[in-house]
């Protein structure tokens, strides 16, 4: 593959690395002509075992035979853009985990009866923004047994960069797809839904009813505000993690390790 030793940032192709917002990467009118950036040979090499294509990389110069030159083997015929720390910091705005960006061509879309065909627990995460939740989020989805994952389109993209980077890549390992339909959908296809909220009439997570269901959807909220009245209403259950020490509540992200955790199916973890 070619080795491109740039010395300027307006060296053609390097713009995907760069000038380019999180929207112009995603592209929404058409998905499938879509980019991401994945940072770190680690995140990079477990995006290409399930199955993404590399576009281009982006790599600091003592790394091409260092931390990236498996990734470089792997990546077929595609350009290495390569130069300085210091200019690779002023490329892109940061500088790099460990030396490498990868930019990559987002997936077609799966749809939501792809996604929950096989599945018995699944979150829906409902109008979360902050990236490094999200990114939480799947990692705690991939290591606690939760099957798939929905999004609203409120929420953020699980592709962003930095989501990915804090997922350590567990955003390539469990399939997820936006949810356009109503959450009340998820009981067609014979879920049952649980909304992680602090009502008067929730249970608590260890109430035997909740690992007892064959198919369960785990609903957590927004950071601020948490879920709507309406989800709440439209919920088969309202679930909350008793606290204690007058503390109101967690983080969602901390908030969906613990639903993931006591709610898991008998065989998860084993």
């Amino acid at each position: 593959m070619p080795i491109i030793e740039i010395s300027s940032l307006s060296h053609p192709g390097v713009e995907i690395f760069s000038t380019l917002t999180e929207a112009q990467l995603r592209n929404r009118i058409e998905p499938t002509k879509g980019i991401f950036i994945a940072e770190s040979p680690k995140v990079i090499s477990v995006a290409i075992d399930a199955g993404y294509k590399p576009l281009a990389l982006l790599c600091e110069q003592k790394h091409i035979t260092g931390d990236a030159a498996t990734i470089i083997g792997r990546s077929g015929d595609i350009p290495v853009y390569t130069g300085t720390r210091e200019l690779l910091a002023t490329l892109t705005g940061y500088t790099l985990t460990r030396g490498v960006l990868c930019a990559m061509r987002r997936p077609t879309p799966l749809s939501l009866e792809e996604v929950c065909r096989k599945a018995r627990r699944i979150v829906v995460i409902d109008g979360v923004v902050d990236t490094t939740n999200i990114g939480a989020i799947f990692r705690s989805a991939a290591a606690l047994g939760i099957d798939a994952v929905l999004l609203t389109p409120t929420s953020c993209d699980p592709l962003n960069r930095r989501a990915v980077r804090v997922s350590m890549g567990s955003v390539f390992l469990v399939p997820w797809t936006w949810l356009d339909a109503p959450i009340g959908r998820l009981n067609d296809l014979g879920f049952r839904t649980a909304a992680m909220a602090l009502t008067d009439n929730s249970i608590p997570i260890d109430n035997p009813a909740l690992t007892a269901e064959p198919k369960l959807a785990i609903i957590m909220g927004t950071e601020g505000d948490g879920l709507s009245r309406e989800t709440i209403a439209g919920s088969d259950y309202v679930v909350r993690i008793p606290m204690s020490h007058g503390v109101d509540s967690l983080n969602v992200a901390a908030a969906a390790a613990v639903a993931f955790w006591q709610l898991r199916t008998p065989a998860a973890g084993k």
